[in-house]
């Protein structure tokens, strides 16, 4: 028997929190990866060749934490799969985790995703703060054409930045609501 097949003896409660779980680590996995691989190209692409400073959103704090939540993101990745082998598991009674250890996996999942989002904000609070002060510091039209000048002006890399976290955020808010829709149903089926 391959172990996607549910064993005949599994209990009703067990192959409905068997297949939400599959259902929803897949889910969560796939979406999570694709969002964590653009991100990390996006930011691989833009920081290197952003303008360099304190007036950039590509250095220091904000870019600490931006990237604090996208290597947090990976991990809810993972979180996301092992869902699915707890899904495997939950179908054989030999390797049958408990409810509790299963509700503890997903509270841990919920763990890792908050405090990734919770770093990706501090870093889009970071990253927004740095680019109004750019906006506000031009005040001059004509002064774009200066050297100086240039390093003032929001450019496109900086929006990459942007966008590279909040696609970031993007992915952890769908690991917490996954988490949290996950609870819910172990907690109906009693």
């Amino acid at each position: 028997m391959s172990d996607l097949e549910i064993n005949g003896n599994t209990p009703q409660t067990v192959r409905k929190i068997a297949a939400q779980l599959r259902r929803v680590g897949w889910m969560g996995f796939w979406l999570q990866l694709v969002l964590a691989v653009v991100s990390t190209l996006i930011f691989l692409f833009a920081i290197p060749f952003a303008s360099t400073g304190a007036s950039n959103p590509g250095t220091g704090g904000s870019l600490l934490f931006a990237v604090g939540g996208l290597l947090v993101l990976y991990a809810s990745t993972y979180w996301s799969f092992r869902y699915v082998m707890t899904s495997r598991k939950l179908k054989n009674p030999d390797l049958r985790p408990k409810k509790a250890d299963t509700v503890k996996l997903v509270q841990w999942g919920l763990l890792c995703s908050v405090s990734g989002m919770g770093s990706s904000v501090m870093g889009a609070e970071s990253i927004a703060g740095t680019l109004l002060g750019k906006s506000l510091s031009l005040a001059q039209p004509f002064a774009v054409y200066s050297p100086d000048a240039l390093s003032k002006i929001i450019q496109p890399l900086d929006i990459f930045i942007v966008l590279a976290n909040t696609h970031t955020i993007t992915a952890h808010f769908i690991g917490i609501v996954s988490a949290l829709w996950l609870l819910s149903q172990l907690n109906k089926q009693g």
